[in-house]
């Protein structure tokens, strides 16, 4: 992966000065559409004349999308609403909405822009994929298991929960009927693990900046397999249908690991989750000032370093052992308890403790609506040469 993009002279800041989003309107829409650094940095050009996620199925476990985004109409396919009842609306914050994550994570993964040529608003790292909508705020292991029964390729999890019974188990059996299964690693700041990260099979994500560098609140442990992209991202928020927001978070990382995984999946359809994940590993890049360090890979803070996705799909990799680097589930999986609540509209019992990370790195930077316009001062680190290369 590699930063093209020149930053302004004596101080390194990429998307500096006032981002002015609005709704409607060229000149904002090319805007939010230019802030795309990653687009840049991971050369996407030369990225979808090889793959675009066509013919892939991404599940999204979320409290809710807003489908009808005039960046993400036509991408989705038929999901399921596992909520009963419980969507986590009293974690909100005023002006929030309960689609803005998941309508956020939609845009990174399969967003096809708008306007002439899909040239404005956000852009997916798979525009061909399709998006599987799960509503589950309490029930992500009944999502996981129907996602993985409904011909999901990648389930993408930027979540955290509190571990039940059927968590773990859930994702083994993803895996075994192939799906390919990305989750974040949290934004604690810690080296606190949480789950489904810590699950075995999963890859577990972090966020990293234009420079290669660790976002400060990503959790460090070696549940951290990879890194993307999770500083200083713009996307699509729930609000209206032409809403978007500036925020952080391995949230927003992981959507673009499985966006990674979808591209692969299109290109090589016979590998396992494990050999796709092999190719991400065995590609992945860190910047200079960490090459500089030897460090011992996978490291707690870098894994095995940010995702290239070019390199991953046009590099010469023997495919390798089926578990591929991660740390594979043993045994075949189990089937689910019965669930007393799953028939009434109540909330599963042995998930009552579970918490979704529903504000992004600690809520959004940037968010308009309809008519409105927010400028916003988007600071970074000081002090960096012009230029950073990725690779």
């Amino acid at each position: 992966m590699r930063v093209t993009r020149t930053l302004r002279a004596g101080t390194g800041v990429a998307l500096t000065g006032a981002l002015l989003l609005a709704a409607g309107g060229t000149a904002q829409a090319d805007q939010v559409r230019s802030k795309q650094w990653p687009l840049e940095a991971f050369g996407v050009k030369d990225i979808w004349k090889q793959a675009t996620g066509k013919g892939v199925t991404v599940a999204l476990i979320e409290t809710g999308i807003r489908t009808s985004h005039q960046d993400l109409t036509g991408q989705f396919v038929t999901g399921k609403d596992f909520s009963q009842g419980v969507d986590g609306s009293e974690a909100l914050k005023p002006g929030q909405d309960i689609r803005d994550h998941g309508t956020a994570m939609a845009g990174i993964i399969a967003g096809h822009g708008h306007g002439a040529d899909g040239a404005q608003g956000i852009k997916g790292l798979a525009p061909g994929a399709k998006i599987m909508p799960l509503t589950a705020y309490k029930n992500e292991s009944m999502a996981t298991r129907y996602a993985a029964d409904h011909g999901a390729d990648v389930i993408n999890m930027s979540y955290g929960v509190t571990r039940d019974g059927d968590t773990c188990e859930s994702i083994r059996y993803a895996l075994e009927k192939g799906a390919i299964v990305v989750a974040g690693v949290g934004n604690d700041g810690t080296s606190k693990k949480n789950y489904p990260a810590a699950c075995p099979g999963v890859i577990g994500v972090g966020a990293v900046n234009q420079y290669g560098e660790t976002w400060s609140r990503s959790n460090y442990n070696d549940t951290v397999d990879l890194l993307a992209p999770g500083e200083g991202i713009p996307f699509a928020q729930g609000k209206s249908d032409s809403a978007y927001t500036v925020s952080d978070g391995t949230s927003p990382a992981t959507a673009y690991v499985s966006a990674a995984a979808a591209l692969l999946r299109e290109k090589f359809p016979d590998l396992t989750p494990g050999q796709i994940a092999n190719r991400l590993v065995k590609t992945a890049g860190l910047a200079k000032p960490e090459k500089a360090k030897n460090l011992k890979l996978p490291d707690a803070h870098y894994g095995y370093g940010f995702i290239q996705p070019a390199a991953a799909l046009s590099r010469d990799i023997p495919a390798g052992p089926a578990q591929g680097p991660l740390a594979m589930p043993q045994g075949k999986a189990a089937q689910p308890a019965a669930d007393p609540g799953a028939g009434n509209g109540q909330p599963s019992a042995s998930s009552a403790n579970t918490s979704k990370w529903l504000v992004i790195g600690g809520g959004a930077l940037a968010v308009v609506v309809a008519g409105v316009v927010v400028a916003v001062v988007v600071s970074r680190r000081r002090g960096r040469s012009s230029s950073q290369a990725w690779s």
